[in-house]
């Protein structure tokens, strides 16, 4: 049986590797775009990654379950005694991939106690690796896919530990490429009637938690719909740099595997 103990971030990497090469392989062709019943984008890039995920974390440990927005509809009643699970999104913003423009990641979260405890974000096009795990530190790998190494102590001393050091004064907020909503924008006004120099961020995916994770953001609000498997890696690497995700509704840190997977609204912030 594996552990938590025992799962590693070279492990996640290459299972991310994996799965971003064959988002790639899709992405440098022409290809098909169908629709799901809640008109959200679905390509053949989403389920060939999502296979490469499932076969790498089974191979890493099969008795851990795994909940993807590509598997199946699993019952609130088979997965509520789940003490820990894969919380995966293979490619997370479809729409920017459907794009081109690069702004895609995929999404790959342990889930322990209904609480993220390690996660990992690969942007296969930057071909950056993001990771990190609840009490022990978040890092950010460039070139990752280029890097040969062989220990997690050698990850960790080739990755960037996070947050960088701010390079301005300004307060940066980050905001959905794809979906920003009135609600968004009015917190944002009130940030600016707080702070004398307010910069707004356009970003994709996940990458918006990264953003924070790396302290090029001071918040992230996401007043809009978004899934389980949308935020679960971005959150533990937030919480692993020090940051914190917060229900809009009641200020309590975010919790996971409910029996309605859509998410309330949130903030993201250091």
């Amino acid at each position: 049986m594996v552990t938590v103990s025992n799962v590693n971030f070279i492990e996640l990497l290459q299972v991310s590797l994996k799965a971003g090469q064959e988002i790639l392989d899709v992405y440098a062709q022409d290809f098909d775009v169908a629709f799901k019943e809640d008109d959200s984008p679905l390509t053949e890039a989403d389920q060939r990654a999502d296979q490469a995920i499932r076969t790498g974390l089974q191979a890493i440990s099969a008795d851990i379950p795994i909940l993807s927005e590509e598997g199946r509809d699993i019952p609130y009643a088979e997965r509520q005694d789940w003490d820990r699970f894969w919380l995966v999104d293979p490619l997370d913003g479809t729409k920017e991939f459907v794009k081109k423009n690069g702004e895609f990641t995929v999404n790959i979260a342990l889930i322990e106690g209904n609480f993220p405890l390690m996660g990992a974000i690969y942007a296969p096009v930057l071909d950056v690796f993001y990771f990190g795990k609840v009490g022990d530190g978040a890092y950010k790998l460039e070139q990752a896919s280029k890097v040969s190494i062989t220990s997690e102590a050698q990850l960790k001393d080739k990755s960037i530990r996070l947050p960088e050091k701010a390079s301005s004064s300004a307060v940066n907020i980050v905001a959905s490429r794809s979906h920003m909503s009135n609600d968004t924008e009015a917190f944002i006004d009130r940030i600016k009637q707080k702070h004398e120099k307010v910069e707004v961020v356009s970003a994709g995916s996940s990458l918006k938690f990264c953003l924070v994770a790396e302290g090029k953001a001071t918040y992230y609000p996401r007043f809009a719909p978004t899934m389980e498997w949308d935020t679960g890696a971005g959150q533990a690497i937030v919480e692993a740099s020090g940051g914190k995700v917060t229900r809009h509704d009641d200020g309590e840190r975010f919790d996971y595997n409910r029996e309605n997977l859509k998410n309330g609204w949130f903030l993201v912030e250091r």
